[in-house]
C-alpha cells in the first residue's frame, strides 16, 4: 500500500520483444506470413541475458523492473507445463530480488502459444479454462512477487482480434503488428465489446488464482488514450471511450491495482477520432507530442475505476533524440506528481521501455532507455536512465 511500500521506480519490458527466438507463439507465425512485417529473430537474446537487462536499472537507482512471463514457453503443448521454464523464470525473479528490484509480473503480454491461436484463441469455447489453467501452474514460482497483472492492454488486443475477425478486407488488410496503431495510419476498428466481454472473463478468473495463490495485488493494464473532444463531440467521446478503455476499466474495480499505459493524446469530433497530421514535433511512432496526456490518463482511470490504485506500467516516447525522451519524461512526470499531490493513489511509474525493442511488426522506433546492439547484444544505456534513476532517488521529479 502506498505510505507503507516504497513507491515504484523502474522500467518495463515484456518476453515477445526482448527475449528473441519464441517459436512457439502465435507471433512467431504471424511475422513469417504477413507482407511488410519484420522479424523479432534473436530479438534482445534476453532469454539468456536478463541480468544485463536488469543490473544498469538497479546501477542507475531504479527499484522495479516490469517483465513477462511468456506463456508459449510454459505451456508447449496443452496440457503440459516445463518445469524448466518455469524454473528460468524464477531464476529471473531471483536476479530482479538480489539486486533490489521489486519484480512486476506480467502474465500475459500479446503473445499466446501457437496451439492457443489454432483452437480459437481468446474466442475460443476453452480460453478462459487454458488460461486460468496456465495461471495455476505459474503462481506457483510467483508465491512473494508483489505485484502481477493478467493481461497486458486487453483493449488493444480486442482491437487486434478485431481485425483478424476482419481478414483481408479489413480496414489495415488483417494483422500488420502495432504498429498499425500509429495516428497516422489508417483508421482501425474500435474493439468489438463482445471481446472485450470475453478478456474480462479471464481476467476475472485468473484474478481469483492469482488471489488464492499469492499476496500479490492483482488487476491487468489498460491503454489509456487520452481522449478529448471537439466542441460537438462529446457524445461520441463518450461512445469511444466506452468501447476503447471504459469497459476494461470497469472491469478493474475490485483489482488490487490497475496499470496505466499512456504515450499521447487524441482528438475525438463528431465523427470519432480525428487521425493526427504530420508534424514536426510527432514522435517516430507518429503520434502527437504529448506528455501532459499521462495526467489526462491517470484521472480519467481513478474516475472511472472509482479509486482502484493506480500503477504507471507504461509510458515513454518513441525517438531517437535522448534529450527529447528526458523532456518528455520530466514533463509526463510532473503532470503524474499533480494528480497525486491531488490525491490519487499512484504506486509507482514505470517507463516503457528498459530497451529497445522489437515493436511488433517492426524495430524502427526506440523507446528504451537503453540501447541494445542486434548484433553483438552490448547494452548501452542512455543518459536519459542515469536521470531517470535521480529522479527516483529525490523521489519525484
Amino acid at each position: 500500500m502506498r505510505g507503507s511500500t516504497p513507491f515504484l521506480w523502474g522500467a518495463s519490458s515484456s518476453p515477445h520483444q526482448t527475449e528473441g527466438n519464441n517459436v512457439n507463439s502465435d507471433w512467431w507465425v504471424i511475422e513469417g506470413r504477413t507482407p511488410g512485417l519484420e522479424r523479432s529473430g534473436d530479438a534482445l537474446d534476453s532469454y539468456h541475458r536478463f541480468e544485463e537487462d536488469m543490473r544498469p536499472l538497479a546501477d542507475a537507482g531504479l527499484n522495479a523492473y516490469r517483465f513477462g512471463i511468456e506463456w508459449a514457453r510454459v505451456e508447449p503443448v496443452p496440457g503440459h507445463f516445463s518445469r524448466a521454464e518455469l524454473a528460468h523464470y524464477r531464476r529471473m525473479i531471483d536476479t530482479a530480488l538480489s539486486l533490489g528490484l521489486t519484480p512486476v509480473i506480467t502474465l500475459h503480454h500479446f503473445s499466446n502459444p501457437r496451439w492457443f491461436a489454432e483452437e480459437g484463441g481468446w474466442l475460443g469455447e476453452k480460453a478462459v479454462q487454458r488460461f486460468t489453467r496456465y495461471a495455476e501452474a505459474v503462481t506457483d514460482i510467483l508465491g512473494d512477487v508483489p505485484w502481477i497483472a493478467t493481461i497486458n492492454e486487453p483493449n488493444m488486443l480486442a482491437m487486434m482480434i478485431t481485425i483478424e475477425r476482419q481478414g483481408p478486407a479489413g480496414p489495415s488488410g488483417g494483422s500488420q503488428g502495432l504498429a498499425a496503431a500509429d495516428n497516422t495510419r489508417p483508421k482501425l476498428p474500435a474493439p468489438d465489446p463482445e471481446i472485450g466481454a470475453a478478456l474480462v472473463e479471464a481476467h476475472h478468473a485468473a484474478r481469483e488464482v492469482v488471489r488464492a495463490n499469492t499476496d500479490a495485488g492483482v488487476g491487468w493494464t489498460v491503454a489509456n488514450r487520452a481522449f478529448a473532444a471537439r466542441p460537438g463531440g462529446e457524445d461520441k467521446l463518450r461512445e469511444i471511450e466506452y468501447d476503447w478503455e471504459n469497459l476494461y476499466l470497469e472491469a478493474s474495480r475490485g483489482d488490487g491495482f490497475v496499470g496505466v499505459q499512456s504515450y499521447s493524446s487524441e482528438w475525438v469530433g463528431p465523427d470519432g477520432i480525428e487521425p493526427h497530421p504530420p508534424h514536426p514535433d510527432n514522435t517516430m511512432a507518429g503520434k502527437a507530442y504529448r506528455p501532459d496526456a499521462l495526467g489526462v490518463a491517470v484521472r480519467h482511470t481513478w474516475d472511472v475505476t472509482g479509486g482502484v490504485p493506480i500503477l504507471v506500467t507504461e509510458n515513454g516516447i518513441a525517438t531517437a533524440d535522448d534529450d527529447r525522451r528526458i523532456a518528455y519524461t520530466q514533463e509526463a512526470l510532473d503532470h503524474l506528481f499533480a494528480a497525486i499531490d491531488d490525491g490519487i493513489d499512484v504506486r509507482g511509474y514505470l517507463h516503457w521501455s528498459a530497451l529497445d525493442n522489437y515493436r511488433w511488426g517492426d524495430w524502427k522506433a526506440t523507446l528504451g532507455l537503453i540501447a541494445v546492439d542486434r548484433e553483438t547484444f552490448e547494452r548501452h544505456p542512455k543518459p536519459s536512465l542515469a536521470w531517470l534513476g535521480a529522479t527516483a532517488r529525490r523521489g519525484r521529479p
